[in-house]
């Protein structure tokens, strides 16, 4: 059986269980298409979070940023798994106790005001279209490669599978079908690592066969990859190169991007109890740990294995032929990978070979000149976001496990997808529509609009994916920059304190604004297909990246909203004694629903 055919049935077996599981487990209620009836266990719940929370930018592209990068992209790493803890600890159990369907419609009660209910209604979609690029954008990618097609074909494909299962099952449909994409996704990643922790170190436990030793050459496995990063012209793999201010503040950005998401947040309203939100919380990092403990080493060994095959004899030999990667079937991938546009290469000097180095490195290009190997590296294009799907490709894997890999992929960026396009029509049915423009709309209208609104979604989502920012993992940290300048600040000042209605919608107005100018003016206007929007201008602030500047604005928004507070009236007496009674560590007992 050949290896298309394997894909084949992972993934249509894939899908047909996510949507078989959408048709079982269909909305037949408001409650129920936003918050699941309140029924979903703890566990389970841990597991639906976590495949919501672990996207194509998890899944798909950390690893690829960390193995190009090295160590100070790690810093995904930290920002995401800290803000889960800011967001079981501070936020998860009182907004659970609030007994909302949505953020939102939290905001516009706890600020008593329709205002700040639809500015924060504005701030979600904001935050969450821009995350949902990144999905879209993984999606493309995987199934461009996995069905030998264009990554814009790939791109429908898999918004036409998001609208099949996402759009009739609703928060219900979503919860368990997310549980399903959990167990394909974490089975897709860890397999694979194993097999190659075992190739490269013996150790079948990838995060320790990181720290071991490199079988062939009985070297630590790092300072192997550094010797062989380093003599290519790139920096040491486990030195920190980095600006160290930017990449707190990246960190933070996306600490508190994390614990402001409202997809995420969402998925704490599906509870029976508070206490089961704090249960759920735990359960989610635990599932979380499962993959991001394993990132490291694949980002790492993968990086140890294109180097080592691009340069089979070691870089005192010579570089992979031409003819090797059209005959030797160590090299299918690269051929596969071609026909996607994602990756790309080009004998420049004619000599038979291909020459992959860094050619921004005056001393390493003095070198290959040197050699007869010529001034330009002619790997001309590797999408890190191909990495962690090529990866059992390049280890030469058996096929079941690239037709599994394949699958999960698809589950890590549809799964998040789903979520997000729920968030998004949630917002829309039952905060702008119920909430304020038509209050007596019946159930099954609210109903239908919600389906409506996330069809909508879906279509302006796949537009919008055609022409990414950057790569997966880095448009889904504009977005975590986007939900922690608005969301996040709103979220905690509305539980801790006694900002009133006009500072709330002034801060979290100042930060989105803030945050918006700042992205556009650094990285140009990317909403339109067809710009160059992988190309950064210089930052405007110090060495302050777009993806770094949402801690900047989450201190705006705070900081205005306070000043904008204390000059103006104070909080009613029904609304201080409402947060007060929130804030009470109840969290035993069943919340009330309003």
């Amino acid at each position: 059986m050949d290896q298309f055919t394997i894909n084949l049935l992972f993934v249509g077996a894939s899908f047909a269980l996510y949507i078989g599981i959408a048709i079982w487990a269909r909305a037949g209620s408001t409650s129920e298409f936003y918050a699941a009836g309140r029924g979903v266990h703890p566990v389970t719940n841990g597991m639906a979070t976590a495949a919501d929370w672990m996207s194509a930018a998890s899944f798909i592209s950390m690893a690829g940023l960390i193995a190009f990068t090295g160590y100070d992209n790690s810093s995904f790493l930290m920002g995401w798994t800290g803000g889960y803890v800011l967001l079981a600890l501070l936020l998860a159990p009182y907004l659970r106790k609030f007994g909302k369907f949505t953020v939102s419609e939290f905001i516009g009660d706890r600020f008593y005001s329709s205002t700040a209910r639809v500015v924060a209604v504005v701030c979600l979609i904001v935050a969450s279209t821009t995350y949902v690029i990144g999905q879209m954008t993984g999606v493309g990618v995987a199934f461009g490669r996995f069905l030998e097609v264009d990554n814009t074909t790939g791109l429908f494909i898999g918004a036409a599978v998001v609208f099949a299962y996402a759009v009739f099952g609703g928060m219900k449909g979503v919860t368990y079908t997310q549980v399903a994409q959990y167990c394909v996704l974490i089975m897709a990643y860890t397999i694979p690592a194993i097999f190659i922790s075992l190739q490269l170190t013996g150790t079948p436990i990838p995060a320790l066969g990181l720290f071991g030793d490199h079988a062939a050459s009985g070297e630590p496995l790092l300072a192997k990859l550094d010797q062989i990063v380093t003599e290519l012209g790139f920096k040491e793999y486990t030195g920190h190169h980095a600006d160290t201010l930017n990449m707190v503040l990246f960190t933070l950005s996306l600490m508190i991007g994390t614990a402001g998401l409202p997809h995420v947040i969402m998925r704490f309203f599906t509870v029976p109890k508070v206490s089961d939100a704090r249960w759920s919380a735990g359960w989610t990092l635990v599932f979380i740990a499962l993959l991001y403990l394993t990132a490291p080493a694949v980002g790492a060994m993968a990086r140890l294995n294109i180097s080592e095959m691009m340069w089979p004899n070691g870089t005192a030999g010579e570089p992979v032929s031409v003819e090797m990667i059209a005959s030797d079937e160590q090299y299918n991938w690269m051929a596969t990978w071609e026909k996607t546009g994602l990756l790309g290469w080009e004998d420049k000097n004619g000599d038979g070979k291909i020459a992959y180095f860094n050619d921004k490195n005056a001393d390493t290009v003095a070198a290959m000149e040197a050699a007869g190997w010529g001034s330009e590296n002619e790997l001309t294009k590797f999408n890190r976001d191909i990495l962690v799907l090529a990866n059992p490709e390049i280890a030469n894997l058996p096929g079941w496990v690239i037709g599994l890999v394949a699958a999960g992929g698809l589950a890590a960026a549809l799964s998040t997808a789903a979520g997000l396009l729920l968030a998004i029509s949630t917002a829309v049915s039952h905060d702008l529509m119920k909430g304020q423009l038509t209050p007596n709309i019946s159930e099954k209208n609210e109903l239908m609009s919600a389906r409506i609104a996330m069809a909508v979604a879906i279509v302006v989502a796949t537009y919008l994916g055609l022409n990414p920012p950057g790569f997966a993992a880095q448009t889904v940290a504009l977005a975590f920059g986007l939900a922690a300048a608005s969301i996040f600040p709103a979220l905690m000042m509305g539980i801790f304190t006694k900002v009133n209605n006009k500072g709330a919608v002034a801060g979290m107005l100042a930060g989105l604004i803030v945050t918006l100018l700042y992205i556009f003016l650094h990285k140009g206007w990317f909403f339109i297909p067809g710009t160059n929007s992988f190309t950064d201008a210089d930052p405007l602030l110090g060495t302050i990246k777009s993806t770094s500047f949402g801690a900047i604005g989450a201190m705006i928004n705070f900081a205005v909203a306070y000043f904008v507070s204390k000059a103006t009236a104070p909080i009613p007496t029904e609304i201080e004694e409402l947060v007060e009674s929130v804030r009470i560590p109840r969290g035993a007992g069943a919340a009330q629903d309003h």
